[in-house]
């Protein structure tokens, strides 16, 4: 049986769902089209819950590449596969996703943060988590994260399902596909989950945008492209990159 949290740190658990980098790198098909205006705002619930001292359970994607998988996102190992910087803090304990549902009893008293990874969406699949988030006791779990449509809905439905209390901040929930991220929002407030923005959480913030892990890396390498451009067809790189020269030469 896992030991419970003191009770003044059972108020709220925070719900942190599979941030990665592969869901926010530009260029990747599987980048959430809302990534600018929801970055922003995970940094902000991730800064509240610090100053707040509340616990975080985060979920990661992984799989692993044996020669046969044809799954081509957050592979074991990859850069992809890491959560985004902002997302982690320093007292931190993983658990590997390996069908076991074994936990330290004292695990959620020694460590702020639990990082269990998963190889599906819905993290109730895994036993290991299934464990932890039946087990625990809170007056409210807090969700955010990507995506709407498929892993914070099935993660939102299955505490539901468990009789827990659920509040979603959808403002700070990356999609794929609108439409359906929309109909997700619905379906989850209709089982009982409460909508909330982030505001409501950790007040209002004048940061608009916050500076993904991959971002500073791309803009590097497109610089990179437009020299090694503009040397080849020796023109200025500041013509290339002015929209002069047309996106097919780069």
């Amino acid at each position: 049986m896992i030991m419970q949290l003191h009770k003044k740190q059972r108020r709220h658990i925070l719900i942190d769902i599979d941030t990665q980098k592969d869901f926010i790198s530009v260029g990747n098909e599987l980048c959430i089209i809302n990534r600018q205006r929801i970055l922003a705002n995970i940094r902000r619930i991730m800064a509240w819950a610090r100053l707040k001292n509340i616990p975080i359970i985060s979920t990661a994607e992984v799989f692993y590449n044996h020669g046969e998988c044809t799954i081509g996102h957050c592979l074991e190992g990859t850069e992809g596969q890491r959560k985004i910087s902002y997302t982690l803090l320093n007292n931190r304990i993983s658990f590997p996703a390996d069908g076991w549902n074994a936990l330290p009893a004292d695990v959620l008293r020694r460590h702020r943060q639990i990082i269990l990874h998963k190889r599906c969406i819905d993290p109730f699949e895994e036993p290991r988590i299934e464990r932890l988030l039946s087990e625990l006791e809170a007056n409210e779990f807090i969700l955010f994260g990507i995506d709407a449509e498929n892993a914070v809905m099935a993660t939102a439905l299955g505490l539901l399902q468990r009789g827990k209390n659920v509040r979603v901040v959808v403002d700070a929930l990356g999609s794929i596909n609108q439409g359906e991220a929309q109909l997700a929002v619905r379906k989850m407030a209709a089982k009982g989950a409460k909508l909330a923005h982030t505001r409501d959480l950790a007040g209002i913030s004048h940061l608009k945008y916050a500076e993904t892990c991959d971002h500073q890396s791309y803009t590097k390498r497109m610089k990179e492209r437009i020299v090694r451009t503009a040397a080849q067809i020796n023109i200025c790189p500041k013509k290339i990159q002015s929209g002069i020269i047309t996106s097919d030469f780069v």
